[in-house]
């Protein structure tokens, strides 16, 4: 049964180099017609989940498709799927319109493509300077206009905001939202959380290689529940009532200063009120996805990091489908 066109569908994946386990038995959906961020410390296994589902990388268990298909067995994979992985690998002497022609060219897409895509990144005044020349924001760009010369129904990114300034942050955003409002499926690796948040519909979090939350970002809202912050010159007597009220109190770093969860605000004033407790503030805090980030992926920073590939693994790299290949040296 073949799936929904541009449904990326990742099943019991896993991965080894050696005795590290860059990827197990990971298993999530990625929806056409939305941004979906993929989260994870380094080490924790997204690029090498992003190669999986390329082809670039064979898993040792487990699946990876795009609209039904493996990537090695899609038959035009640059209609299908745009994807960059590293925004560096340019020819430094060639133009932007002639390194985005040399593709079009080798895939049968009419050269004409390359001025329209440049333009959609904001490159038109800068298609005949050479990659060279170029700042790491603009080869950002440059990789996203080579991603979307196939017109594909799938981009897949791998920290495609790395270098931009914050207009260029601004204009991604907004970019990554009409190409998803066109139906379009957009799967985005990014170490931005507060960006991910202002943009993303749907995430995908790893640590240590597995998965450890997916879903929208009202559900992670909603499953984190609020905080109500508290501060108050008789704390531990706020401590107290607060506690018999039902709710849980740690302290938050400063004196005074108290976190409250399983309360509404106006259950903690009410409870600060019956107690006689003077409040100097009282504001609920909505859990944010850095937030949750770090909660989840703690035990990843405690193990060191680790579960990437090790040294000597599979180079990062720009992927353009089957022929040719994009390297750090140019075309070959």
């Amino acid at each position: 049964m073949v799936d929904q066109p541009g449904r990326i569908v990742v099943a019991g994946l896993s991965k080894s180099f050696g005795e590290v386990r860059a990827v197990d038995n990971l298993s999530f959906t990625v929806e056409p017609g939305s941004v979906t961020g993929f989260l994870g410390p380094n080490g924790a296994g997204k690029t090498t989940t992003l190669r999986m589902l390329l082809g670039l990388v064979t898993p040792t268990s487990g699946t990876a498709t795009i609209g039904g298909i493996p990537y090695p067995a899609i038959p035009h994979p640059m209609r299908t799927v745009g994807a960059v992985l590293e925004a560096s690998s340019f020819h430094p002497g060639r133009t932007a319109r002639n390194h985005i022609r040399v593709y079009a060219t080798a895939s049968g897409i009419p050269e004409s493509r390359a001025d329209e895509v440049l333009a959609q990144v904001g490159l038109t005044d800068a298609a005949r300077r050479k990659a060279k020349t170029f700042s790491l924001g603009m080869r950002q760009r440059l990789g996203l206009a080579f991603a979307l010369l196939g017109d594909p129904r799938v981009l897949l990114l791998d920290e495609p905001a790395n270098g931009l300034d914050p207009e260029g942050i601004r204009w991604l955003r907004g970019f990554l939202r009409s190409l998803a409002d066109e139906g379009r499926t957009v799967l985005v690796s990014s170490h931005l959380l507060t960006e991910v948040q202002q943009s993303a519909d749907r995430v995908v979090i790893l640590s240590q290689g597995r998965l450890v939350r997916e879903g929208s970002m009202d559900e992670l809202a909603s499953s984190a529940g609020e905080t109500v912050v508290v501060r108050s010159p008789q704390a531990d007597a706020l401590g107290a009532a607060l506690t018999t009220a039902g709710g849980s109190v740690s302290g938050a770093g400063e004196p005074g200063l108290l976190r409250v969860s399983g309360l509404e605000a106006r259950a903690v004033g009410h409870a600060a009120f019956t107690a006689g407790v003077e409040l100097h503030e009282l504001r609920s805090e909505k859990a944010d996805l850095e937030k949750l980030f770090f909660q989840l992926t703690q035990p990843q920073f405690a193990a060191g990091q680790h579960g990437g590939p090790p040294p000597g693994g599979p180079p990062p790299g720009v992927v353009p489908g089957p022929l040719p290949t994009q390297t750090p040296g140019g075309v070959r």
